[in-house]
């Protein structure tokens, strides 16, 4: 989106007369790019539909307080990242078992998932992103899924960059030892 499009529309959602109808197209341009982001966190589709709704929710009802500091997608990724981290802690609370444990049963129910389309070697590639730290997981998810930059990765999760290629050639390594290995 161009910034001068993105500057109109953050007007619009801050205008009360014209916020329903510019929120429509911010959903329209930024639901599937969102879904995805999500997904890749939370892997399962009910729960990547779930958490984008508590994302929308909460960009509709925080626009106001919307600075423009950084770019607008940026800021909505955040929140994305922060809602989906906040869910999986939530179901590993209300299921009893560790983070680590949610982390090997979401892997294990990705097989039986209709809307799972990978082959094999993908579920070999998520498997080894659950063993991940999520920071690493995050940082390789948005480089090497989403193609994004390093700048932006920064802008999303406030983070240098230095520390930023760091996380994703530790990550990489770390694939890669497990893809060797299994």
């Amino acid at each position: 989106m161009q910034l001068l499009a993105e500057e109109a529309l953050i007007d619009e959602l801050k205008n009360p007369n014209t916020r329903e109808r510019a929120f429509g197209v911010l959903v329209n341009t930024y639901k599937e790019r969102l879904y995805w982001h999500i997904r890749r966190i939370v892997l399962n589709h009910d729960d990547a539909d779930d958490v984008l709704q508590n994302t929308f929710i909460k960009i509709y009802r925080n626009i106001d307080g919307f600075k423009g500091e950084s770019k607008l997608y940026s800021w909505m990724y955040r929140i994305a990242t922060n809602e989906s981290l906040t869910f999986l802690k939530q179901k590993s609370k209300k299921s009893g078992i560790s983070d680590e444990e949610l982390k090997t049963r979401m892997v294990e129910n990705l097989e039986a998932d209709v809307y799972f389309e990978g082959e094999e070697i993908q579920l070999k590639l998520q498997k080894a992103l659950a063993t991940l730290p999520d920071k690493q997981k995050l940082v390789f998810n948005m480089k090497y899924y989403q193609d994004m930059k390093y700048e932006e990765i920064s802008e999303v999760l406030e983070t240098s960059v230095g520390a930023l290629k760091t996380s994703y050639h530790l990550a990489v390594k770390k694939i890669e030892t497990y893809l060797k290995a299994d």
